[in-house]
């Protein structure tokens, strides 16, 4: 089979690719993708992959986060909505989509960032996504929040910004739902 890769910006995916990318995430969150799940997966560069008959098969996105961290605002590409339709999982799709994520993220941003389910941490890890050891927070209406569940499932990839320090804690720029 032969499958095609495409990447684009929110803007410039039709509706109709809007439509299919929220299906094969519904499904493959088995329907736990919120509106604001749905949200923050846009407004950025999008990885489609195409089984070549015009279904979709995979998909991922990358976002503009600001993520404070020793005294500097970075500007992080942070990757969600990596989903592979169930009958094309282990194929190697995910890692397709996730190079082209690291290649925007290595080339645009300061580092890469992203929330890990328990089912994608393998491959995140396998891909050199390291797991932030340190302490994660977000910046809310009434000030820094200590974010404990977002520990431990946590990736970043370092880039332009170099080695990050795990004694300084990350604080995530706030936003309507999973803050991460």
């Amino acid at each position: 089979m032969t499958f095609l890769l495409r990447t684009a910006h929110t803007s410039d995916l039709a509706p109709s690719e809007l439509t299919a990318v929220r299906a094969l995430l519904d499904d493959a969150f088995d329907g736990d993708l919120g509106e604001e799940d749905w949200e923050h997966c846009l407004g950025g560069m999008h990885t489609l992959v195409d089984d070549g008959n015009g279904r979709l098969v995979a998909h991922g996105s990358v976002v503009m986060r600001r993520v404070r961290h020793r005294e500097r605002w970075l500007r992080v590409g942070y990757v969600e909505a990596v989903a592979v339709r169930a009958d094309a999982r282990r194929t190697g799709l995910g890692g397709r989509v996730m190079a082209e994520l690291e290649r925007v993220v290595d080339r645009a941003y300061d580092a890469g960032m992203l929330s890990a389910s328990d089912e994608g941490a393998a491959l995140y890890a396998s891909r050199g996504w390291q797991v932030w050891p340190g302490r994660i927070c977000g910046l809310g209406p009434d000030g820094v929040v200590h974010l404990p569940d977002e520990e431990g499932s946590t990736f970043v990839r370092p880039a332009l910004a170099g080695p990050l320090d795990p004694e300084r804690e990350l604080v995530f720029d706030w936003r309507d739902g999973d803050v991460l």
